[in-house]
């Protein structure tokens, strides 16, 4: 699929938007210069369904599974979500600061949130990701990097990567090379 980004609004054309209320404004608008890549699941390890929306709408309810007691607190979003079919959802436009990566430093700078997109991967550290994931995933970084000039391919980096030692995502089961192959048109 080949997207497009409606330059008024910082969303996705024909995509689904689901606003969710965690995000913010920039501190400097035009620097967007980092892509996040993350992996989630809710509850761990299950797909589909809509506890992922809820979570990053506020309105994950602790009933539906023991563990989200401990994450209903949590204000949290991404930008984007490529499900495992590589369905892509949009919770918060590019030109915001969605709250995706948390206490982060990418090559010495802290906070970000502050410069990046975050895209979730539905998807657990431990299973391979979906081919549909890593084409979404592809064509999304295509119209980013064509998007926005201050972004470069150089700098995509998972949650891991900026937050070593507090998340692992998208983990090991996320295959960068694959990624790269699918980028360079060379695969799928």
């Amino acid at each position: 699929m080949s997207f497009k980004i409606d330059h008024p609004t910082s969303l996705l054309l024909d995509c689904p938007y689901i606003p969710s209320p965690n995000h913010n404004d920039r501190p400097h608008a035009d620097d967007i210069s980092l892509i996040v890549v993350h992996g989630i699941s809710l509850p761990a390890g299950h797909f589909g369904g809509p506890h992922i929306e809820q979570f990053f709408t506020n309105r994950l309810d602790v009933r539906d599974h023991e563990s989200f007691k401990d994450i209903v607190h949590l204000r949290v979003s991404s930008h984007l979500l490529v499900r495992r079919d590589g369905q892509v959802i949009q919770f918060v436009p590019f030109d915001k600061r969605a709250w995706h990566a948390g206490v982060s430093r990418y090559e010495g700078r802290e906070n970000c949130n502050d410069f990046s997109i975050g895209i979730e991967l539905e998807g657990t550290d431990e299973l391979a990701y979906e081919d549909p994931q890593y084409q979404q995933l592809s064509a999304l970084i295509k119209v980013l990097l064509k998007h926005y000039p201050t972004l470069g391919r150089e700098h995509i980096a998972g949650h891991s990567d900026i937050a070593p030692g507090r998340k692992t995502d998208p983990g090991p089961a996320f295959d960068w090379a694959k990624l790269a192959h699918v980028l360079d048109g060379r695969l799928g």
